[in-house]
């Protein structure tokens, strides 16, 4: 049978924004000869391990913003959330937590540290889905007001100062090699497998689509919506953590502006990757080739010379096309 327009353009969707990326690269070089040797410039090695590394921590943000965005919900926290969990477990590994009331202080191994930002990511998340399925407040002013908390928490604990000198076996996380591929796109790669498997070989998964494609045939069909709202919101905020360990990994430093506009480039991904924003609809393969466009338009931007002011128009412009085109495959399938 002949796939419909909806199924073609959300099939090919990250292939278009990428093809309009490649037109407007060309464009900006000036020539033909100036565009291929761009690209041949462009395609080493070296710089493809560039990308990888670039993309890896919007990659983590950008996997639990698939699960949230599945569900038809949003989550603007996330930025915020990585900066707090990234100063604790550097805080944590650093100087330990002092206990005044026992007159003891804890020390924490690196992987102790690493644990404590990671839960503390999972207890976030899990404040967001309280919020939205217990006060019943719309996704998008829940996770902005945890943009706000998480921001000033990481204020708070950091005291506005970097924590840095973390130690070599804490730092290896981010910026170690194994079997010539960076350490951190191993965790990626691991990420995206264990991911992909929820969100498509599991319950989890095919009520998150559910939810997300209807809320209210998911009630009738007897799910237990808020429950899937809250796991989606706890994994958002476990990924949210392990960037933020793996920032603060790959810095040697946690700052308490980490993460700032991270949740827009995560959101962008996502969009761009063929995932709905009315939920339902969307994979996390194609958030992962969501990633690789922005980071391609990044790199291959800052190797033409582009500024920074229009490299943001630039990434405005793949964004703007990519939503377009999934608001005319939801307009097809609702017609």
């Amino acid at each position: 049978m002949k796939p419909s327009s909806k199924e073609t353009l959300t099939r090919f969707q990250s292939l278009f924004a990428l093809v309009a990326m490649v037109i407007v690269l060309s464009l900006m070089s000036g020539s033909w000869s100036g565009f291929t040797g761009f690209w041949r410039d462009f395609l080493t090695a070296e710089n493809g391990l560039n990308v990888l590394r670039q993309i890896s921590i919007n990659l983590c943000l950008s996997i639990g913003m698939t699960l949230v965005i599945l569900s038809g919900g949003i989550d603007l926290s996330v930025g915020s959330v990585l900066a707090i969990s990234g100063a604790v477990a550097a805080g944590l590994l650093k100087n330990g937590l002092a206990l005044a009331w026992f007159d003891m202080q804890l020390q924490f191994t690196p992987f102790g540290a690493i644990i404590a930002g990671i839960a503390v990511g999972l207890a976030l998340g899990w404040v967001n889905g309280m919020t939205i399925t217990r006060l019943r407040l719309p996704p998008f002013i829940a996770t902005l007001g945890m943009l706000s908390i998480a921001r000033g928490l990481s204020m708070l604990w950091t005291h506005g100062h970097p924590i840095t000198d973390l130690g070599r076996t804490f730092e290896i996380i981010g910026s170690g090699m194994w079997l010539k591929l960076p350490v951190i796109v191993w965790i990626c790669v691991a990420l995206i497998a264990l991911f992909y498997v929820v969100s498509v070989h599991t319950t989890l998964g095919r009520y998150i689509h559910a939810v997300g494609g209807s809320e209210r045939a998911a009630m009738f069909a007897g799910l237990r919506v808020e429950g899937v709202k809250v796991w989606v919101y706890v994994l958002a905020g476990g990924l949210a953590g392990v960037s933020g360990v793996l920032l603060t990994a790959r810095l040697n430093s946690a700052t308490p502006n980490a993460g700032i506009g991270y949740e827009l480039d995560s959101i962008a991904a996502v969009v761009i990757g063929g995932t709905s924003l009315s939920g339902g609809r969307g994979s996390v393969f194609g958030t992962v080739m969501g990633c690789l466009i922005i980071g391609v338009l990044n790199s291959g931007l800052v190797k033409l010379g582009v500024s920074p002011e229009w490299q943001m128009v630039m990434k405005g412009a793949v964004i703007l096309f990519a939503a377009a085109i999934d608001k005319v495959g939801t307009r097809n399938e609702r017609a």
